[in-house]
C-alpha cells in the first residue's frame, strides 16, 4: 500500500507540491510514496467531486490529500478554513483521520513568494533592474505584512512578463525545490506541514 494519494485541480499545484515533498528531510517527515491525481474540473471540480474521487483510491492509499484554491473553487460563502472543513468532514466518510483537506487562499501562487533571491533566480530576473518586491510596489501591487502580493498569481504573471519566461509547471516545481520551507509563513501551507508531520514522522536512529 502507498502512503499517499493526493488530488489537485492542475498540474502547477502538483508539480509545486512535487518539488516539496522530494524534500522530506526540509518538510521533517520520513520518505513517503506518493502519487498524483488531477481533477479534469479544476478547483470548482475538486470541491464537488474531489472526496469522491479519492473514494475509489482507500485501498490502495494509507492516507489522502486534497488540495484546492480558495479562488477558483466557485463557493459563494464563508472562507478557506470554512471550506476546508466542510472538505474533511466528507473526506472523514471513507478516510477518517488519514484525509486531510487544505484550501489555500487565494491561490497556489502565494506558495511561490518567498525569498526574492529565489524568486528572481528561477524567473531569470534582469540583475540590473530593481529588486522584484520593489518593481511591485512601483507598479501598485499591494504587498501583504508577510511579504506577499495580495494577488499573487497577478504579481507572478507580470513578472515573468518582465523576464520573458512563460509560467509553467516546471517554473513551480524548480521554486519549490529550492525556497526555505521551513520559513513558510502561509497558514495553508502551514497546516499542510503539520499535516504530513503527523502522519509520516521522521523516523528517528
Amino acid at each position: 500500500m502507498k502512503d499517499l494519494a493526493i488530488l489537485t485541480p492542475d498540474k502547477n499545484t502538483q508539480f509545486a507540491l512535487m518539488g516539496a515533498l522530494g524534500r522530506h528531510e526540509a518538510l521533517v517527515i520520513r520518505p513517503i510514496k506518493f502519487e498524483f491525481i488531477v481533477h479534469p474540473g479544476r478547483d470548482g471540480g475538486v470541491r464537488k467531486t474531489g472526496a469522491e474521487l479519492l473514494r475509489l483510491e482507500r485501498k490502495d492509499f494509507s492516507h489522502a490529500l486534497l488540495l484546492l484554491d480558495f479562488e477558483g473553487s466557485g463557493t459563494a460563502h464563508g472562507n478557506a478554513i470554512t471550506l476546508e472543513k466542510e472538505l474533511d468532514i466528507k473526506l472523514a466518510k471513507d478516510w477518517g483521520a488519514d484525509g486531510k483537506a487544505i484550501v489555500i487562499q487565494p491561490e497556489l501562487d502565494i506558495w511561490m513568494w518567498g525569498s526574492d533571491n529565489v524568486v528572481e533566480r528561477a524567473i531569470g530576473w534582469p540583475a540590473d533592474g530593481p529588486r522584484l518586491r520593489d518593481w511591485l510596489r512601483e507598479r501598485g501591487f499591494e504587498i501583504d505584512p508577510k511579504g506577499k502580493p495580495a494577488r499573487p498569481k497577478e504579481a507572478l504573471e507580470g513578472a515573468l512578463r518582465v523576464s520573458k519566461r512563460p509560467r509553467s509547471s516546471a517554473l513551480y516545481e524548480e521554486i519549490s525545490r529550492t525556497v526555505s520551507l521551513a520559513k513558510c509563513s502561509d497558514d495553508a501551507f502551514l497546516r499542510l506541514r503539520a499535516q504530513l508531520a503527523d502522519w509520516f514522522p521522521q523516523v528517528k536512529n
